[in-house]
């Protein structure tokens, strides 16, 4: 088993859709691991569950084969590569990310990073707005924090209500056994594994380091819809409200958190190791690194292993399942928001914000229209549809891009 989740975790590049695939050939098609209703049910409930979907998918898969250890395991495979190459990341881009050719690599992967949300956007909206309603709450999710900068804690907490209180009660449909289910003891544990280092460091680290851990504490408790929604979230407030990093430097963070494999999500550690790295040098960079590590993923193994015994029951549950359905739909918004706000720093180099009264919404200069980027935004395009979306070979290839056009 841990040869089969590290292979995984060596090979998951491309996001979540490409990973949630190559677990399907490696778990249900190439062994008898799981079979494809318990697969697809269990990917359900981690589509439906705070945190990375992919990686709870990992983790869950474990846990259905060797218990808490498996799964254990597993989880930890399939974040462990990508935290390391990431880690080395950082130290590059501090070095050297302000060189001329670099920025100029770094261009071309900003603009397949507006695609690939794109993209990102285009398979979620298919999954998630299926009705009228579905439609309106994404609607109404993209406004709330494009026009009126609403935090994604209260457009999620609203979708939820929504949801639940629209639909007529039903009961619930007929019940099944439970794996193993100890959820008192599980939840004890988990919280405090997760909580009390982030207490321990309040009470005796530095500040920033306390404000890292409580963020990422907080950001893995609101983020449904996966990592693309989580980006809107920490944008929102890394950048505009701490001022830890600047909006160009958040784009870079998510290009180059696409170049490697493992869960997208691992771009809270590129963000929290550059700000420890702007705040106090390498040591401060690796302390913040692994705060946000901490921070981010205990809790997607408290989610697991909490809900994982009751997938049957959680699905039989009509208004929670409506509840977590419109919370999905309202994520589709937020998604279109990150859409639109990294085609607009990335295409054009000044973008202000027009307010009136509450609403305050982003217009650019067109006069600062980068012509190079939206040129290397079209030959994205054109090369997602060339090699059917293999994100590690357009993201290599773009940067190609970007640096010849800087020596042309």
């Amino acid at each position: 088993m841990t040869q089969i989740f590290g292979r995984i975790g060596l090979m998951s590049f491309g996001g979540p859709a490409a990973q949630i695939a190559l677990m399907h050939r490696e778990l249900v098609e190439e062994r008898p691991w799981l079979d494809e209703d318990t697969f697809l049910r269990a990917l359900s409930l981690c589509m439906l569950l705070p945190g990375p979907e992919a990686m709870q998918l990992a983790t869950y898969a474990g846990w259905r084969l060797r218990g808490t250890i498996g799964g254990l395991i597993a989880g930890l495979l399939f974040v462990v590569p990508g935290a390391f190459v990431i880690a080395s990341l950082v130290g590059l881009y501090a070095a050297y990310g302000e060189l001329s050719l670099v920025q100029s690599v770094f261009l071309g992967i900003k603009a397949a990073v507006i695609v690939i949300v794109l993209q990102a956007l285009k398979g979620l909206s298919k999954r998630a707005l299926t009705s009228r309603q579905a439609w309106v709450i994404a609607g109404l999710g993209f406004l709330a924090i494009f026009a009126f900068d609403l935090p994604f804690p209260i457009i999620i907490g609203g979708a939820a209500l929504w949801g639940y209180f629209t639909v007529p009660s039903a009961p619930p449909s007929p019940a099944v056994s439970i794996r193993n289910g100890h959820p008192i003891r599980t939840a004890i544990f988990w919280l405090s594994l997760w909580l009390l280092p982030l207490v321990a460091i309040t009470v005796s680290g530095p500040v920033l380091l306390a404000d890292i851990g409580w963020f990422f504490a907080q950001l893995a408790v609101v983020t449904f819809g996966g990592a693309y929604a989580v980006l809107a979230y920490m944008t929102q407030t890394v950048v505009d409200q701490f001022n830890w990093i600047s909006t160009a430097q958040m784009i870079d963070a998510l290009g180059l958190a696409e170049t490697t494999p493992g869960p997208l999500i691992l771009v809270t550690q590129f963000v929290a190791m550059l700000t420890g790295q702007l705040n106090g040098g390498p040591q401060l960079a690796l302390a913040a690194g692994a705060v946000a590590l901490w921070a981010t993923f205990v809790p997607c193994f408290l989610w697991i292993f909490l809900a994982a015994p009751y997938l049957d029951h959680i699905a039989a549950r009509p208004r929670l399942a409506a509840a977590l359905r419109a919370i999905t739909a309202a994520v589709v918004g937020v998604i279109l928001n990150l859409s639109v706000w990294f085609a607009l720093h990335v295409l054009f180099d000044q973008v202000s914000p027009w307010n009136a009264g509450p609403i305050s919404i982003p217009l650019p200069n067109w006069e600062s229209l980068n012509l190079l980027a939206l040129l290397l935004s079209f030959l994205a395009v054109m090369l997602m549809v060339l090699t059917k979306h293999r994100l590690a070979l357009v993201l290599g290839l773009m940067a190609g891009a970007g640096a010849l056009a800087h020596l042309l």
